[in-house]
């Protein structure tokens, strides 16, 4: 399996690790200093949060504020509709904000919410049926 890291900018390194953490990931401590931090998903998903101007080295491109523009939203599945609540109801509590409301599809239930900088993250249930067989098969039998 391939390790997937996913830059994001933060201007206040601490509030993004405390953050992170009351959502349920932590922080690798060896890839964390005062320009940024490595905030471990899982075992093969990874969030460095940098300072804009440490970012700034890794590109020639301007970096986005991203209470301005989105560059990506990152989204991750949960087991159960109630499990997307709860990562939601963690983020708002820990600083988060939810820019628009919950989404349903019936065969997808989703939630957005954007962390304390900015940065989109997705938090979804699809069915079994969905995931397997496409949403278009769902709506046949149904």
């Amino acid at each position: 399996m391939t390790k997937v890291f996913v830059n994001l900018p933060t201007s206040d390194l601490e509030r993004s690790k405390a953050f992170y953490t009351a959502i349920g990931c932590e922080i690798n401590p060896l890839f964390t200093d005062e320009n940024a931090a490595c905030v471990v998903w899982s075992d093969d998903i990874y969030f460095m949060v940098l300072k804009p101007e440490f970012f700034a080295t890794f590109t020639d491109k301007p970096i986005a504020d991203p209470n301005q523009v989105v560059q990506v939203s990152v989204s991750f599945t949960q087991d159960s509709r109630e499990d997307v609540d709860a990562i939601v109801e963690k983020a708002l509590a820990a600083g988060g904000s939810e820019p628009k409301p919950a989404q349903d599809y019936g065969f997808m239930y989703s939630r957005d919410i954007d962390d304390p900088d900015g940065n989109s993250l997705g938090f979804l249930y699809m069915t079994p049926e969905a995931a397997e067989n496409g949403p278009e098969h769902v709506a046949e039998s149904a």
